[in-house]
């Protein structure tokens, strides 16, 4: 394959569950088809316990823009001895599973991220889910591990926005907004920019949109379902609850593996309740961060914040810090 933006060579490794394993670096993906109403969703946990009355919430919500919703049968599910996780791997596995593969169900909404994505990866029978047709994954925060897999393994583009049973959706009218727009008409979110937005480290980039949480791209390092590298693609990276010696040692390692050679450029989200504030953690991003040589735009509300922004994942994009903004090729969804 040509060795430029937008394509890419592809290694294959063999010998971990669900075949291949890692793409060589990051390369543009298949797109999802857009929704309509009277399309059928369906809702999982694959991560931590959702709170009810969210989740009746988001199904209101989600009726409302003429979907028709359904449950994962064990998204109300609590493990019966690890609080923190939704259900047993095998169920919360088979859920998302059965959703992707279900021709009728046209996407899938994460209802809340948290803890647990890693935890059951490796359950997740991909040969089946490669045969399925490519419909639209939501969520962020823990779901960046399933963003990562999907990519590496299902090479469809998946959706970095809000989880449904949770703040970041029920009671957000802005993030509601954004969402909609994206998996309806996304050809309206083109240009992503908020308002702080500036740069760290001056430039501009052309790459392939992909990362998310920082803590989990971090755990998922060198394990199956994860990319080898990262050079010709844009980088977001968010987080939150991290300290910023926390952040520093994961940026070093992410680093010092030489996963970071290559990358075009660093999109930064929000940090927030990130110890000591937002100026040290901008600070830290600079010091980092600037040796790679790319251009670095801090303050995009993507992430764990009120009014985030939805973001495409696994399409090219311009990363611009005099415009402040990303700026897609192609619209998220077909």
């Amino acid at each position: 394959m040509r060795d430029d933006v937008g394509e890419s060579v592809v290694e294959v490794r063999e010998g971990f569950t669900g075949g291949r394993v890692a793409k060589a670096r990051p390369s543009t993906l298949r797109r999802p088809p857009r929704l309509r109403r009277g399309d059928r969703v369906r809702l999982v946990a694959p991560c931590s316990p959702v709170p009810d009355a969210q989740l009746d919430a988001a199904v209101e919500i989600l009726t409302g823009w003429g979907l028709e919703v359904e449950l994962a049968p064990h998204v109300r599910d609590r493990h019966p001895l690890l609080p923190y996780l939704a259900g047993l791997d095998r169920d919360r596995a088979r859920d998302l599973q059965d959703a992707w593969c279900d021709p009728d169900v046209r996407a899938v909404f994460c209802a809340r991220g948290g803890d647990g994505a890693h935890r059951m990866l490796d359950l997740l029978d991909f040969a089946r889910m490669r045969r399925a047709e490519p419909k639209a994954l939501i969520g962020f925060s823990d779901i960046t591990a399933l963003h990562e897999a999907f990519a590496v393994e299902l090479g469809v583009a998946t959706v970095h926005g809000p989880v449904v049973g949770t703040r970041y959706f029920v009671g957000d009218e802005v993030a509601q907004r954004e969402l909609h727009t994206t998996l309806f008409t996304p050809e309206r979110r083109m240009l992503l920019t908020s308002p702080g937005a500036h740069a760290l480290v001056p430039g501009r980039a052309e790459g392939v949109l992909f990362g998310g949480n920082l803590s989990l791209l971090n755990d998922g390092l060198a394990t199956p379902h994860s990319r080898l590298a990262t050079d010709g693609g844009v980088l977001v990276l968010e987080d939150v609850n991290e300290d910023a010696a926390r952040v520093d040692r994961m940026l070093t390692h992410l680093l010092r593996t030489g996963w970071l050679d290559g990358v075009r450029g660093v999109a930064i989200g929000t940090w927030t309740d990130c110890p000591p504030d937002p100026g040290a953690i901008a600070d830290l991003m600079r010091d980092r961060l600037s040796s790679l040589g790319v251009p670095v735009l801090w303050g995009l509300e993507f992430g764990h914040c009120a009014a985030q922004l939805t973001l495409p994942l696994g399409v090219l994009a311009t990363l611009d810090t005099e415009r402040a903004s990303l700026e897609l090729a192609v619209p998220g969804l077909e």
